[in-house]
């Protein structure tokens, strides 16, 4: 099999780099056609700025110092035009809303068919398969501003496929996509690399979800390949790896630490959770103990190693028969029951488009309900203004670049203190102790950093503030390993302090990991608030909401069916491994 895509040497530097650093050093990198590649490395390793080499934005639209040569399916980046290369590979970018040409789905679809020239008798039958592919048939005489950030990435992708590259290249494809759309995504890929033979190149975070679908796993560092294989070869190498700043599937870290424990010789770590069953499977078969384990106290108890929640904490949100309508054809939410304590980690789950960024807007007062009362620390939002509320609630927006406006990292998280009132020198000194917290360059400008690094700068200019109510609308989504722990450490450290914390997530495992209580919505309603360990238990729940529990308490389950109820307990690697090994040692 041939090679379509062919990088030799080639180093760029951006024009705007002050410090002349490169984001790409001697890349050597060969993709044979109709293979299935993941991109992974940390926020700032040069994943986009490579993506942006094999579509030939580098050098057509992004300016710099280029050396060596790139080709995509024989044709030379430099010497081709935007357009020819651009007719062999397609690509959906990390900002949505940069990609958006028109305001209407269905023109969308329609736009770069036409450019390009497709014959009139195939375009129909273009944009319904690919609406259909991606689960968006019922959005195509819709308007893009109407959409969910989700909906509108659906959208993005509906539109390179319907063009039927060769060459597809995505960033981030479903950073803001339910776990449902992501897998769904992810077999269309699938699908089209096996019919068409299209080759597939994924810059992406879950990690589960490369494992199960690559054909191979390129790493990225600092500008620099630093591992290339298999999921297998290069999950393998989990310390490397988090060294680095990337994850590992739980499936891995589950086969890891079995072997760790002793339990396993097996060196080839499990990629799908029914490679993790037959692991397990192997180690307890062919008798399981029929004495009952005491099952170690884990994430599961999380709780009450804080407190029981339902104290008399105070209540910082209560809401009561809350409803809003955008009107015709629009969806809003209605009755939205709930309450949330301070100290309490709350997540907001769902399917794109389940209404979850509308009540968020209702929690901070952008919307005023139609019916029904929202409090925030005991304000109703219907006749507080916006700038009262502003000071018990803070808000992290899907998109960053929506939320920063100064020239400076610190600038940026000293404005919120600085507008409510801190003086200046004592907001800025706070500010970079909050920018050290999250590793953040004080005196870089935030426009010139990665998303991942713009996103923390929003996250920062939130907690510096201390509200009583902190709401972040996908708080992850971009975010590197390393990132994804520093956020998320802050934000639990925010709620052990006595802040609420309402947190949209499509992240099971973050939201598995750090929520309390998991609140499920879907047709702009609210149909199961509780723990979170009872909410994953119910398989027919999380399947009408379009979500999957994380893999632990997934892969607990069907180890309860198989061998013993304690492991249904389990939502920690540490719980399960514990449960196995005492049941080998009283076989």
């Amino acid at each position: 099999m041939s090679a379509i895509i062919e990088m030799e040497r080639v180093s760029f530097s951006y024009a705007t780099a002050s410090d002349g650093a490169y984001a790409l050093k001697d890349i050597d990198l060969s993709i044979e056609e109709g293979t299935f590649v993941g991109l992974i490395g940390p926020s700032g390793a040069g994943k986009s700025t490579l993506a942006s080499a094999i579509t030939g934005a580098i050098p057509h639209h992004y300016q710099g110092r280029l050396f060596g040569s790139t080709r995509v399916a024989g044709l030379d980046t430099c010497e081709a035009s935007l357009t020819d290369i651009a007719r062999f590979a397609g690509s959906v970018l990390q900002d949505i809303d940069a990609q958006m040409v028109a305001s209407v789905v269905e023109d969308e679809l329609l736009f770069g068919l036409e450019n390009f020239g497709v014959d009139h008798g195939e375009i129909e039958g273009r944009i319904s398969s690919a609406l259909d592919a991606v689960g968006i048939a019922d959005l195509r005489h819709r308007e893009i501003s109407t959409l969910s950030g989700g909906q509108k990435q659906k959208v993005a992708i509906a539109a390179i496929l319907a063009m039927a590259p060769r060459v597809i290249v995505m960033d981030e494809p479903t950073s803001a996509l339910d776990p449902a759309s992501a897998r769904g995504v992810f077999e269309v890929l699938r699908r089209a690399k096996e019919l068409t033979g299209m080759t597939v190149i994924l810059i992406e975070q879950m990690v589960a979800l490369l494992a199960e679908y690559c054909d191979r796993i390129v790493v990225i560092d600092r500008g620099r390949i630093a591992l290339d294989g298999t999921p297998a070869d290069v999950f393998a190498h989990g310390d490397a790896l988090r060294t680095i700043g990337v994850d590992t599937p739980r499936t891995v870290r589950i086969s890891n630490s079995l072997a760790e424990a002793g339990l396993t010789s097996s060196d080839s770590p499990a990629l799908t959770l029914d490679e993790a069953e037959s692991l397990v499977a192997g180690i307890l078969a062919p008798e399981p103990s029929k004495r009952a384990p005491v099952a170690p106290c884990g994430a599961g108890n999380r709780v009450d190693a804080r407190g029981d929640l339902d104290d008399e904490r105070p209540i910082v949100v209560e809401v009561s028969g809350a409803a809003y309508s955008y009107g015709a054809g629009r969806a809003g939410v209605e009755d939205m029951d709930l309450t949330v304590r301070a100290g309490e980690i709350l997540s907001i789950v769902g399917r794109n488009g389940a209404g979850k960024t509308t009540f968020a807007k209702l929690l901070n007062g952008l919307l005023k309900p139609s019916s029904g009362h929202v409090r925030i620390a005991g304000l109703d939002t219907r006749t507080t203004p916006v700038s009262t509320l502003a000071s018990h609630v803070a808000t992290l927006f899907q998109n960053p670049d929506r939320q920063l406006c100064r020239d400076t990292v610190v600038e940026e998280i000293a404005f919120g203190l600085e507008l409510q009132g801190t003086p200046t020198q004592l907001a800025r000194g706070k500010a970079r102790d909050v920018a050290a917290t999250f590793g953040l360059p004080g005196d870089a400008s935030p426009f010139n950093l990665s998303r991942g690094q713009r996103q923390m700068v929003a996250l920062a200019s939130v907690v510096a503030l201390e509200p009583e109510l902190i709401i972040l609308d996908e708080p992850t989504s971009g975010l590197d390993y390393r990132e994804c722990m520093t956020v998320m450490e802050t934000v639990r450290a925010r709620a052990l302090a006595g802040a609420a914390v309402v947190m949209i997530c499509h992240d099971m495992e973050v939201v598995s990991d750090f929520a309390d209580t998991l609140a499920v919505m879907a047709e702009g309603r609210l149909i199961e608030v509780g723990p979170c360990r009872e909410v994953f238990a119910n398989d027919a729940l999380l399947a009408h909401a379009h979500i999957a529990a994380p893999c632990v308490p997934a892969l607990g389950k069907r180890l309860s069916a198989r061998f013993h109820p304690s492991f249904a307990r389990v939502t920690e690697v540490a719980d399960l491994v514990a449960i196995v090994k005492e049941l080998k040692d009283h076989a």
